[in-house]
C-alpha cells in the first residue's frame, strides 16, 4: 500500500481576523477571502513549495473552534470504511462540494478528528 500524503489543514475560528493575524505574525503566511457574507473561509499557501495549504474558516462560536488536517486519498467512502475497520468513526459522512471534491470527517480511535477528501476530477 503506498503512503497517503497530508496535504491541508483547516482551522475554524469565531474569531477568525485574529486568527489570520495570529497566523500571519507567526508564521508570514497570507491569506485570501475565498467565502462569501457570513461564510469566512479565507485560504493560504502556508509553506509554498515546501508546505501544504490550508485555510482559516469562520465559526458561530468559541465552541465550534478547531483544528483539522486532511489527507488525500483516492476514494472517500473507501477510506471510511477502513477507518471504521481500523477502529475509527466517521464523524461525518463522505460530501461532494459543487466544485465535485469529496470529503468527509473521521475519529482516530483516541476521538481525535482529521480529514479525508478526494480532489475534483483534473484537479
Amino acid at each position: 500500500m503506498s503512503s497517503t500524503p497530508v496535504t491541508w489543514f483547516e482551522i475554524g475560528s469565531d474569531r477568525p481576523d485574529e486568527a489570520q493575524r495570529f497566523y500571519a505574525d507567526l508564521f508570514g503566511w497570507s491569506f485570501e477571502e475565498q467565502g462569501g457574507p457570513g461564510n469566512s473561509y479565507r485560504q493560504t499557501a502556508a509553506g509554498g513549495e515546501r508546505g501544504i495549504g490550508g485555510a482559516i474558516r469562520g465559526t458561530d462560536s468559541g465552541a465550534d473552534n478547531y483544528a483539522i488536517f486532511y489527507a488525500q486519498v483516492p476514494d472517500v467512502a473507501e477510506a471510511c470504511r477502513r477507518a471504521e475497520a481500523a477502529g475509527g468513526t466517521v464523524l461525518a459522512p463522505p460530501v461532494t462540494a459543487p466544485s465535485g471534491l469529496v470529503h468527509a470527517r473521521l475519529g482516530d480511535p483516541s476521538g481525535n478528528p482529521l480529514g479525508v477528501f478526494t480532489p475534483p476530477a483534473g484537479g
